[in-house]
């Protein structure tokens, strides 16, 4: 495949994953990841991805992220309510 259509291809492919879910893995230092888990271990109607994806969210749309998915998700976190942490 030529250069242009292998980036045209790729493109493509791009498109077609970016609406899907991609797993990430990052390291955490032992403070945040035991905050983390004393967080959702206390407040049920939240997961490790839901705490995840609320503060990326938070900290993107902070940051000027105009996206509308991304506002949508910050929008739902800001008024789900749960316990106080």
């Amino acid at each position: 495949m030529d250069q242009i259509g292998q980036s045209n291809f790729n493109d493509k492919k791009l498109v077609e994953c970016s609406s899907n879910k991609v797993s990430l893995e990052t390291e955490l230092s032992e403070t945040l990841y035991n905050t983390m888990k004393d967080f959702v271990l206390s407040n049920p109607t939240w997961d490790q991805y839901k705490l995840i994806n609320s503060a990326l969210a938070t900290f993107l749309v902070q940051n000027g992220c105009t996206d509308n998915s991304v506002s949508e998700i910050y929008l739902n976190q800001l008024f789900t309510p749960s316990k106080s942490f």
